[in-house]
């Protein structure tokens, strides 16, 4: 178990203003000062689909933007603990604070281990606490990141209009298992100014009124488990599709916008959607979900998600959970139990559903409990009291090897192995899930998909099937064949690096030297939790961004210790320029990690992505 203390009390350095929102209008916030005039929308996440770690959780000490003159602005200065994680499956929408005008060539992002680390491994499946370690052996402590943005391509802050600004810590990139138990740490950070697109994101915060807003309503973000900052309005705007949760009620469309001005303002709600308009100082979102109230969280309960692990009568287990308190404490549990009783409420996300009940936890869905901690005579956390609390079923995604007569071997359900799981009691009378042949309900997959084929490796989003009630075991939603997933290319090196990785590079890509004599023991394409070993290939194959998205390329090389720390491109000339120049005297590599898709035809490994981690 590790517990984070909330630091409300510890600041970076002080804002030029403060920002919030009322009435529809931008307004000074205890200050005289005068309003800077546009907004960097800062999101982060590291969507990929082989995350190395169940918890890593740091503080963000801060976040700072520099003109080339030096003239620097901090949009987040309060200190926030993140697992960071949780970001590897989802995009948080962290931050829009008003800064002023003018073109912002690099950043520098503050990180901090030494008081509230928790890194936790995802070691084929299993849960392995972890010791972060710099590269002299001590304990990891503070870091700063430098992010020199594109030259051609900088962060421009204009005049009454907002701009999306992508935040990504790569741990992928950023760690190197060097023991059993430690992880060697150079931080790896990308920031690049990044079109509005269809990414799905998730903003917190609290609701602050409907007025001036057509089918929609302002709100403050707050960042992660942040209790008290207000860093910039939202304009969220709903449709008729749209999902309401608000205090456990449910609503659809136009009755859930109806519902929330009859409630309190300032309370705390959390939308998910995409972004939408950014043309003016105040962004806008575009919601298909909303949670509002103790939907969200509370100052009465505490909140968990994780993985329901196992489960007997009214009682289950919760694995990988991390937690929120209403004091602001925020941690992870590798194992927690959960009580509920036939009276607790179950929702589940997105969906206007009636009828569920506590039957509908079962082994390896994925999954937000709200309820009471249990403790001991030391005041140690020994279990959760949800009786009259809520749970929330959420999103769970299963990986598998279809078998011929359509089950499948499961390789992972919920991020964990299935050895890690306790299917006792999942089915009916002699039918109790089995991993081997877990029987997937195909039938509300949308039709028009790619046909898949026996021995193929899949990826199924959905929905665990009611305990007690299998088979079938899961009810897909969605369904992926691993070759059309996104996938990830990793290599390290050993012995303090290789001056010379590549066998060729330029701007149609890269080639590894696979007979480097520093290679180290990682040389994989991670599809999910599979992997396809470099040299098992016919050649070490071209690592290229030729076919893929060219609006959206995100190019970085560099390391804490370079003056430019890490350099971000937006082009693949611009890229292997830098690569030509930062290999030509006594830089090393430490990890290249690439992000996108493999084909085995033409052997290339086309990515939109590419991070190339430098020695420090």
């Amino acid at each position: 178990m590790t517990v984070v203390c909330p630091r409300r009390t510890r600041r970076a350095r002080a804002l030029p203003a403060v920002v919030c929102s009322l009435s529809g209008a931008l307004v000074a916030c205890g200050t005289s000062h005068p309003l800077p005039p546009g907004t960097p929308v800062v999101t982060m996440g590291n969507l990929n689909n082989s995350p190395d770690f169940f918890s890593y959780i740091i503080t963000i000490d801060a976040i700072e933007l520099f003109q080339a003159d030096g003239t620097g602005v901090t949009p987040f200065i309060t200190p926030t603990s993140v697992d960071l994680a949780q970001l590897n499956s989802r995009t948080e929408l962290v931050e829009a604070p008003a800064v002023p005008e003018g073109t912002y060539t690099h950043a520098v992002i503050q990180l901090d281990w030494s008081a509230t680390t928790a890194v936790t491994l995802n070691q084929n499946g299993v849960p392995v606490s972890a010791t972060p370690q710099d590269i002299n052996g001590n304990s990891m402590a503070a870091a700063s990141v430098t992010v020199t943005f594109d030259p051609s391509h900088p962060l421009v802050i204009t005049q009454q209009q907002s701009v999306r600004l992508q935040v990504e810590f790569d741990l992928t990139a950023s760690n190197q298992l060097t023991a059993s138990t430690t992880v060697q740490v150079q931080p790896f950070a990308v920031m690049t100014p990044a079109p509005v697109d269809s990414t799905p994101l998730h903003l917190r915060g609290v609701y602050v009124t409907n007025q001036d807003v057509s089918s929609g309503f302002y709100m403050n973000s707050r960042p992660f488990y942040d209790l008290s900052s207000e860093l910039g309005a939202v304009i969220v705007h709903t449709n008729a599709q749209t999902y309401f949760n608000i205090n456990g009620v449910l609503y659809v469309g136009a009755a859930g916008l109806a519902e929330l001005p009859q409630q309190q303002a300032y309370q705390p709600i959390a939308v998910y959607g995409t972004l939408g308009d950014l043309s003016a100082i105040t962004p806008t979102f575009n919601a298909t979900q909303v949670y509002f109230g103790s939907a969200a969280e509370s100052q009465l309960a505490y909140y968990f998600t994780g993985t329901v692990g196992s489960r007997s009568a009214d009682t289950f287990t919760l694995r990988a959970a991390d937690y929120l308190s209403p004091s602001g404490l925020f941690g992870y549990f590798d194992s927690v139990p959960v009580t509920v009783a036939s009276g607790t409420p179950v929702f589940l996300d997105g969906v206007a559903a009636t009828g569920l009940s506590i039957a509908d936890v079962s082994v390896g869905q994925q999954l937000l409990v709200a309820g009471q901690p249990i403790v001991d005579s030391t005041n140690n956390l020994t279990g959760i009291d949800a009786t009259t609390g809520f749970i929330r079923l959420q999103p769970t995604t299963l990986w598998g090897i279809l078998n011929a007569n359509g089950t499948q071997d499961l390789l992972s359900l919920g991020r964990f192995a299935p050895a890690q799981l306790n299917f006792a009691g999942t089915g009916s009378s002699g039918h109790t899930a089995t991993p081997t042949a877990y029987v997937v309900d195909t039938s509300a997959v949308p039709p028009g998909g790619p046909a898949v084929m026996p021995d193929e490796l899949l990826q199924v989003q959905g929905r665990v099937a009611p305990f007690g009630g299998a088979p079938p075991d899961f009810t897909a939603t969605a369904l992926t064949p691993g070759t059309a997933s996104l996938q990830t290319l990793v290599v390290d090196w050993v012995n303090g690096g290789s001056a010379a990785p590549f066998s060729s590079n330029g701007s149609g890509g890269l080639v590894v030297n696979l007979a480097d004599a520093n290679l180290g023991s990682i040389h994989e394409i991670r599809t999910g939790p599979a992997s396809l070993d470099l040299k098992s290939l016919p050649a070490s194959p071209l690592i290229t961004t030729t076919g893929a998205d060219q609006s959206n390329l995100q190019l970085a090389i560099g390391s804490t210790t370079l003056a430019a720390g890490v350099s971000v491109f937006n082009s693949a000339a611009a890229f292997a320029d830098a690569i030509h120049a930062d290999f030509s005297g006594t830089n090393k590599i430490f990890r290249l990690v690439a992000y996108g898709q493999y084909d085995s035809a033409s052997n290339t490994f086309v990515a939109a992505r590419i991070h190339i981690a430098l020695h420090e």
